[in-house]
């Protein structure tokens, strides 16, 4: 981003502002003003990562996770082609588990999550809020309104832009590959970002985050890091089919004849199932709690409302990705979709995903300067 020609004291309240603009709806002015303060914190708490690195008391293991984060930041803009500006570029240390909270809401008998619209977002599947306390608050009135709720920690997200996003310690210490994932993920949201249509969106920055990590992998992986990050990505799999196997049932049970006292007993029945299958498959991985949180609060529709959101356009952008075999020329190409009305875009992309009639892709992979995967060539 070009430097602003405002005073360093206008600068937070533009901010400020921006911040409740993109973070909030209009129902209230508290929300505005929360959405607010917590941009400005975020954004008056940063220091450049060189601060932090020059500074005798910043400990050895942040040292390590900053200059980690440095490297992925600049694979990202040389080999990713994502965009160059000062995102990541600082580093914010703030004293709670997660940047923020989302709030997530569906009908009783509904999979169809509620929307709220923003000015710069356009609408949105949840509502965030810097507090936790505060979430729950609006959390338990949607409740009392008899909607199922779900309140969801978030470690980072994407100003798309409009401000230099900082790294955060609520992921600084993320494994590499992970640091590497979410930090392609966040900057995919500044190429590309149609308001309104958050499958689109987050689809795309699943598929950039999961080819950048591939190639990030190749360049700078050695046996451990690439043997970790495959398990993170086998048990992110299984969990995934698994909540999409019990999303299924749902929508089923719910478009169904059924009266509502016998969909109330088949939901219940079905989240009970989910927690005994999940009990099974965290067995299959050894113990490994990580998916724990997703359960800490009673299951609800609300849990498995946006779970097509984040991948079911991925296998078309990767396909995409292919026949472009170029980054700028993906970029482009996805500019393109973007600009297109949204039912047409979808349908584009469902066919970009059909199944070829052709053979089988054939998977090249050299050990030479130029490495190809899945068929797209990389420098």
């Amino acid at each position: 981003m070009k430097p602003s020609r405002l005073s360093l004291a206008f600068k937070p309240f533009m901010a400020a502002a921006a911040a409740a603009l993109m973070l909030s709806s209009c129902s209230s002015l508290s929300y505005y003003s929360q959405a607010a303060q917590g941009q400005l914190e975020l954004l008056t708490d940063s220091r450049p990562i060189d601060d932090w690195l020059a500074d005798p008391a910043t400990n050895a293991k942040l040292r390590h996770r900053l200059e980690a984060a440095r490297q992925i930041r600049r694979y990202a803009i040389q080999e990713l082609k994502l965009p160059d500006n000062g995102s990541y570029t600082n580093f914010t240390n703030i004293q709670r588990p997660y940047v923020l909270w989302n709030v997530v809401a569906t009908p009783e008998l509904s999979l169809k999550p509620m929307q709220w619209c923003f000015p710069v977002a356009g609408c949105v599947n949840y509502r965030g809020y810097y507090s936790k306390g505060e979430a729950q608050a609006y959390a338990k009135e949607l409740r009392r309104q008899g909607h199922d709720v779900e309140v969801g920690g978030v470690s980072a997200y994407s100003t798309l832009g409009w401000f230099s996003d900082p790294l955060i310690s609520t992921f600084i210490n993320y494994p590499d590959a992970e640091l590497a994932r979410l930090i392609f993920h966040e900057l995919a949201h500044q190429v590309v970002y149609v308001p309104g249509d958050s499958k689109f969106n987050e689809s795309f920055a699943s598929a950039v985050e999961a080819a950048g990590v591939e190639g990030w992998l190749e360049r700078f992986g050695n046996p451990m890091m690439v043997d970790a990050f495959e398990r993170y990505s086998v048990r992110k799999k299984d969990f995934m089919a698994l909540l999409v196997r019990y999303r299924g049932e749902l929508e089923k049970t719910y478009a169904s004849g059924l009266g509502k006292e016998d969909k109330r007993a088949t939901k219940a029945r079905l989240f009970l199932a989910l927690k005994d299958d999940y009990q099974v498959l965290k067995a299959n991985w050894g113990g490994y709690a990580g998916y724990d949180r997703f359960f800490a609060e009673p299951l609800s529709n609300a849990h498995l409302a946006s779970i097509a959101t984040y991948n079911d356009f991925v296998p078309a952008f990767r396909a995409l990705l292919r026949k472009e075999r170029s980054w700028p020329a993906f970029y482009k190409s996805v500019n393109q979709l973007a600009k297109l009305d949204k039912s047409e875009r979808h349908r584009v992309l469902r066919s970009l995903a059909a199944p070829a009639p052709t053979a089988p892709l054939v998977v090249q992979r050299t050990m030479g300067a130029g490495k190809i995967e899945d068929g797209f060539q990389k420098p």
